[in-house]
């Protein structure tokens, strides 16, 4: 068993027992559910749009090469610069040696799986600049310390009460605050910092290969004050969002924001196609947009996975998912979690070490059926499995079980040596993590196999 399977393990048991967990991640998922048919009202033939917006991302994969070239060249036209980052190592040495060529002392930064995934944050304050999350949810987590719990939502685990309490602690607030006065709080703390900043930094929801821009989706108007007022703006993003052109978002944006949150279109959609113009009264002096593959190539040369690049990290499919239900997002210890974190951890990191992640999945289906780009994930997951198995990378007291298993299965006489009893015993003795958390097994004292051989013979 790996390290982080090992910890993986003791986290889920230790969550999956919490009931207040549980009550808040119900509660905030619940009201996600309500909220989204109302956004899938605007589709006047959902499936047909999900089937285009699949075939436009397989197109924009599987000439990646092509549409981000397409991309750079547009973009540069017009002041901005591109650097390609093989990893996440050379992605935070770009973003350092840009802020320290503009003396930074602090940056604002949007919500951004993407430099989650790099570990942003904690390399600029080992440097000595203050990075500061806008959005509001990151913000909670960042005073709490805490990476995001899920993709879309990074709060969603705590609950009014919670995110009260942590004000009055971090900020000296209220505690009897509600969310409207917490709210406003963090908007006064926020705009100071926006007016300090010298560089801004954003992900982005689509890559624009057509016109060299880059697409922003948003309910706060942080990310388009975070890519405007500080003089420079620095786009983190992987290579893997590249959508082939603007008319495409007249698909994507309405997908993602019903998917993402149940609206049918999200307050601020935002298109910057560079640093400002000379006849722009507005907008940062310099842009660089960093390409991070981190992973992501690995994937793209692997046929049987390579759709996980489609995904538009809408998070539908951690909304549906039992076990994210029950264990929460921190108990994946890595950037994404949920059904579709599964597939592309352990592609992108490590097989052998994040293997297990494909593990946690209950195979019902149903990231598969909520999933907008379509992805087979639940396959995905099994394909990991299968990899992982192929590769050797299961543990031997894993082989020795179903090498047993297989021989009493192929030779029924032995499974009809002994009674239920003595099966039930061995069986409990043998799954004692397993039963742990369950009912217990329970044999009857004849197999079906022997009833049948009694009333009908052989």
């Amino acid at each position: 068993m790996s390290h982080e399977s090992s910890i993986f393990q003791k986290k889920s048991a230790a969550k999956a027992a919490d009931r207040e967990h549980r009550k808040v991640i119900n509660f905030n998922i619940n009201k996600y559910n309500a909220a989204v048919p109302g956004g899938k009202k605007q589709f006047a033939d959902l499936e047909l749009t999900k089937e285009r917006a699949k075939n436009i991302k397989w197109k924009a994969i599987e000439t990646l090469d092509l549409q981000l070239e397409n991309f750079e060249t547009a973009i540069t036209a017009r002041g901005a610069k591109v650097i390609w980052c093989e990893n996440a190592a050379q992605a935070n040495e770009a973003v350092l040696k840009i802020c320290k060529g503009k003396n930074c002392k602090t940056l604002v930064k949007s919500k951004s799986m993407v430099t989650e995934e790099i570990h942003l944050n904690e390399n600029l304050e080992k440097n000595g600049i203050e990075s500061i999350e806008t959005d509001l949810g990151e913000y909670i987590q960042q005073l709490a310390g805490e990476p995001p719990y899920h993709i879309v939502t990074p709060a969603m685990h705590k609950s009014a009460g919670q995110i009260a309490e942590l004000f009055a602690e971090k900020l000296d607030t209220d505690p009897s605050f509600n969310a409207s006065q917490l709210t406003l709080v963090a908007r006064e703390k926020l705009r100071k910092k926006y007016a300090e900043a010298e560089v801004g930094v954003t992900g982005a929801n689509f890559i624009i290969a057509d016109i060299g821009g880059i697409a922003l989706t948003e309910n706060e108007g942080n990310a388009r004050l975070s890519c405007s007022m500080p003089k420079t703006h620095i786009v983190i993003v992987g290579i893997e969002k590249v959508i082939p052109s603007i008319n495409d978002l007249a698909l994507f944006w309405p997908l993602l924001s019903t998917y993402g949150t149940g609206q049918q279109i999200t307050s601020y959609s935002t298109i910057v196609t560079g640093p400002r113009q000379p006849n722009e009264k507005d907008g940062p002096d310099e842009m660089y947009v960093i390409l991070l593959d981190n992973g992501r190539t690995k994937m793209l040369a692997n046929e049987k996975v390579r759709e996980a690049l489609h995904c538009i990290r809408c998070g539908a499919c951690l909304n549906v998912c039992p076990v994210y239900k029950n264990i929460g997002g921190h108990t994946y210890a890595t950037t994404y979690s949920g059904p579709i974190g599964s597939v592309i951890t352990p592609q992108m990191k490590d097989l052998e070490e994040w293997k297990h992640l494909s593990h946690a999945s209950s195979l019902c289906g149903a990231c598969t059926e909520v999933c907008p780009m379509k992805i087979n994930i639940h396959w995905l997951l099994l394909e990991n499995r299968h990899e992982a198995s192929l590769k050797g990378f299961a543990p031997m007291a894993e082989k020795v079980v179903w090498k047993g298993w297989k021989t009493a299965m192929l030779r029924r006489s032995w499974m009809n040596m002994v009674n239920g009893n003595v099966k039930t015993k061995f069986i409990n003795m043998v799954a004692s993590s397993w039963t742990k958390g369950r009912s217990k097994f329970d044999f009857p004292k004849k197999s079906f196999n022997e009833q049948w051989v009694e009333k009908y013979g052989k």
